[in-house]
């Protein structure tokens, strides 16, 4: 079998195919066939050499993927060969609330998902949705159950008629826009240009501003929500000080990512005024996973993909995604 490994921090020169020998489970194990792989920021900060977790040397890169069950270990229950499956970011966080005993991950400290076998334990597991393809299933395990995570994992959870923010055209918020919508949420998009306007409200989003004619984006969240601001506002960007004036009183901030770049502090006296939770969401656990799959079923939701490149290839995805360019998903089929 070939795998991909990753010099933490040596930027795609560090990236390097090679030959193994093919892996047998062992006990409580799964043999999978990865059929598809697909890229979130968390790969770029790995490839930098700046994720926040730890990233073991000469790793597999990857923690997004989806294939077929070829063998299984002595002791295995809960799969069959022929299953199609998917493995969670944090194999071990089952449910409830994240802890230190679930910071092992994927692509990461872990081998990820950028190899033509990959041995994986049984509860990391996760089946395919029925409709959905292998390389549209690559693309749910980080973007879309952080989505899910920071819409309905704080306790009380996204409710009917409520207003959502979401920035950008990335994975994480093209979920959030799709999920929200399904719960029966009112969502403001933010975006940059005309054209990307018109593809996320072609996608279902009720009213989208353009930050770049717009620079003030967070009063006219106020305005489009009658003085009040958003209930929720799923921050990608890490830019919590506009987040924190987009917010209603008391409402709620997921803050998922930094794709700004360097965010600058937040002073705590706007926090204080807005009365908002700010919460870190760190993907979400194989319960929510389940959650979510039941959600996209039911609703027949589908990914939105940019580009597929093939297994030869990866470093041309790796290239496309960091370009920004990217609407949607960048996915590795094997």
């Amino acid at each position: 079998m070939r795998s991909y490994h990753l010099a933490d921090g040596g930027g795609l020169e560090g990236l390097s195919i090679r030959e193994h020998e093919d892996p047998a489970p062992g006990p409580g194990q799964v043999l999978v066939a990865v059929r598809a792989a697909s890229l979130s920021y968390r790969e770029l900060l790995v490839l930098r050499g700046e994720y926040v977790l730890p990233v073991k040397p000469d790793v597999v890169p990857i923690s997004d993927g989806a294939g077929e069950v070829v063998a299984v270990g002595p002791g295995v229950r809960s799969a069959r060969v022929g299953d199609r499956v998917m493995a969670t970011v944090f194999p071990s966080w089952q449910d409830g609330p994240f802890g230190v005993r679930h910071l092992p991950q994927l692509g990461g400290s872990l081998d990820g998902m950028l190899t033509e076998l990959a041995i994986l334990g049984e509860g990391a597991l996760v089946p395919v949705p029925a409709h959905l393809s292998f390389e549209e299933a690559a693309t749910l395990p980080c973007a879309a159950v952080t989505a899910w995570n920071a819409l309905t994992g704080d306790g009380g959870g996204l409710r009917p008629g409520q207003t959502v923010v979401v920035q950008g055209s990335g994975g994480v918020s093209l979920f959030a826009l799709a999920l929200a919508k399904t719960l029966g949420a009112r969502v403001i998009a933010t975006t940059s240009g005309p054209a990307k306007a018109a593809r996320l409200a072609e996608l279902g989003a009720d009213e989208v501003v353009d930050y770049r004619a717009t620079p003030d984006w967070p009063g006219r969240v106020l305005e489009l929500t009658g003085g009040q601001g958003a209930d929720r506002v799923i921050d990608v960007a890490g830019l919590l000080e506009q987040s924190l004036r987009a917010v209603i009183l008391g409402g709620h901030v997921a803050c998922v990512g930094f794709v700004s770049g360097s965010p600058p502090p937040v002073d705590p006296r706007l926090l204080f005024a807005s009365g908002a939770t700010v919460r870190p969401v760190a993907v979400g656990s194989r319960a929510q996973f389940v959650a979510m799959n039941r959600a996209m079923e039911v609703n027949r939701l589908r990914p939105v993909i940019d580009r597929v490149f093939p297994f030869d290839d990866a470093a041309g995805a790796y290239r496309h995604y960091a370009s920004g360019q990217a609407f949607g998903k960048v996915v590795i089929r094997l």
